[in-house]
């Protein structure tokens, strides 16, 4: 126990010293000075809790908790899994999922947030509005737990009912939802009158470029209409999907990078010829397009490709790194966030839209409006 117990801090206190190097705060101070230090404070504390606190704490548990909240505070992305949450992680990679719909968003210390509903999922059927506050899960507080483990513990590899609890101002609620197979497509398209259609994104991966390429693409071309890309409530895929989908509008040797420790530099291109540079496009975002969703929204305002239509993004963009440890628990880190050519940086700030819709009131009509407005204007 005492030798993975040093091998974690060893490990923790290497991510907190990236951590703070990066934000400046400890710019003042060598690592070789500080890290010794940190780790006795650390060691001599859960000590003290476990020798001296009035109840006599299981050790497991003790650590856990230490670890969890060293891991979570870093940053959004990062999170600690306890032993049960590692298995649960390892179980579901690499498989098809059942989801509640909820896309949720949350600060180190709270509750996670409602910012998005995938329409018709189980979460939307269910009355869950836009700015509940996710309690409890399956009877888990979520208050300690990182983003990751919320929708760890909200997802499953079967189709069977969670229970959660919600905050709403000064209610709370309970609901049993179901699981469900959130999307037969990643990605549906329909004609729009005035415009060369909707394509709506529910997860970019390389496959839903391709599709989109041979399936939408000859049709939008011929109308010679600006296109509407909807990015709304998206909130899953990957980054080499989003990659690809940047790749049918524009083509460029490099479309941003991940920056990572000290100055490295990951570039991001999109090499192949775009099958749709020539259209027109829109985008339209909200607080619940997240991850290379973001960077698709990103890249195409920063080439001046497109004008974005909606309320600013999170700024979750980062490269993930998960990391098992000897004990059967594991960590995941960010490793690297994502940076336009001009040199923003998207993780922390988001997409700011071109034109802004009013949050009260952004259904449909709001972002078709507003959508109206550009193009006339443009016109």
């Amino acid at each position: 126990m005492r030798k993975t117990r040093i091998a974690l801090l060893a490990v923790l206190s290497g991510v907190c010293l990236f951590f703070f190097l990066e934000r400046a705060a400890v710019r003042t101070l060598s690592a070789g000075s500080t890290t010794p230090k940190n780790l006795d404070l650390l060691e001599r504390v859960i000590s003290l809790i476990r020798n001296d606190y009035l109840e006599e704490k299981e050790p497991v548990q003790t650590m856990d908790g230490s670890f969890r909240g060293l891991v979570n505070s870093l940053d959004t992305g990062c999170s600690y899994f306890s032993a049960d949450s590692t298995a649960r992680y390892q179980g579901q990679r690499g498989l098809p999922l059942q989801e509640t719909g909820l896309v949720l968003n949350k600060r180190y210390g709270g509750f996670p947030q409602v910012v998005g509903l995938i329409e018709n999922s189980p979460a939307a059927k269910a009355g869950i509005e836009i700015g509940d506050s996710v309690a409890e899960i399956s009877g888990l507080g979520t208050a300690t737990m990182s983003l990751a483990e919320v929708n760890l513990y909200l997802s499953d590899a079967e189709a069977k009912p969670v229970d959660i609890k919600l905050l709403r101002d000064d209610r709370t609620l309970e609901f049993k939802l179901n699981r469900a197979s959130l999307f037969s497509e990643a990605f549906a398209y329909k004609p729009r009158e005035g415009t060369g259609g909707i394509l709506q994104i529910f997860r970019p991966t390389p496959a839903v470029a391709l599709q989109v390429k041979s399936k939408v693409a000859p049709s939008v071309r011929k109308q010679k209409r600006a296109l509407i890309l909807d990015l709304r409530n998206c909130a899953g895929g990957d980054f080499a999907g989003a990659q690809e989908l940047v790749n049918l509008f524009l083509s460029a040797e490099s479309i941003g990078y991940f920056a990572g420790r000290g100055e490295t530099k990951v570039t991001v291109p999109a090499a192949a010829a775009p099958v749709l540079d020539k259209t027109p496009l829109v985008v339209w975002v909200n607080a619940a397009t997240i991850g290379p969703a973001e960077v698709v929204a990103g890249v195409l305002k920063d080439f001046k490709r497109a004008k974005i239509v909606g309320l600013s993004t999170p700024g979750l963009v980062a490269r993930e790194e998960y990391v098992p440890l000897e004990d059967g628990t594991s960590v995941l880190l960010t490793a690297g966030i994502f940076c336009l050519n001009s040199g923003v940086k998207l993780w922390g700030q988001g997409v700011e839209p071109d034109a802004l819709v009013d949050g009260a009131s952004s259904g449909l009509d709001a972002y078709l409006k507003k959508t109206q407005d550009l193009l006339s204007t443009a016109d």
